[in-house]
């Protein structure tokens, strides 16, 4: 799975049950990235505008839909390449010394948004087989249910959502 290293996926066991969350190494480092720098569901947590940045963001995105959430390992894979897509743009093509992660859940969707200072607008570009960059929004657009920016005084906020099967 793309964007995950080193993590070992949960596999499906039978019937429709979706599979649980199980720690592991990858864990202990998510929870570690939340000790520094907080639960981006409690609040938007702040990061440094750095390549490894991205490695963070992806461990506390798969922390909070897994763990805290207790949605499906999909539902995680797929936020978790998200977010690592806004970071990677967020951290590219802003000159920003620092960026936003804010995680937001309500019923039936989970909102995620990358918060930056620049107010130049994302483009999504076509993409041709070939491509070897410039999917990172072609995948935002094909993975979410909804993406967008909201434009801020100072800034942006590039966020997508997606739907969600609430448990009983």
């Amino acid at each position: 799975m793309a964007g995950l290293e080193g993590v070992e996926q949960p596999r499906q066991r039978g019937g429709s049950a979706a599979a649980r969350w199980v720690p592991g190494t990858e864990d202990e480092r998510a929870v570690k990235a939340e000790e520094l720098y907080g639960n981006p569901a409690d609040g938007e947590v702040c990061l440094p505008s750095l390549p490894e940045s991205a490695a963070t963001a992806r461990r506390l995105t798969q922390s909070v839909v897994l763990r805290h959430w207790g949605l499906s390992p999909q539902i995680a894979e797929h936020a978790v390449l998200l977010v690592s897509e806004l970071v990677g743009n967020a951290v590219r093509h802003t000159g920003a010394r620092i960026f936003g992660l804010r995680m937001l859940r309500r019923r039936g969707w989970i909102r995620i948004e990358v918060r930056d200072p620049s107010r130049g607008l994302p483009c999504l570009m076509p993409v041709h087989e070939l491509d070897t960059s410039g999917r990172g929004l072609f995948l935002v657009d094909k993975l979410s249910d909804r993406w967008g920016v909201d434009l801020l005084p100072r800034g942006k906020t590039t966020w997508f959502e997606m739907r969600v099967a609430d448990r009983p």
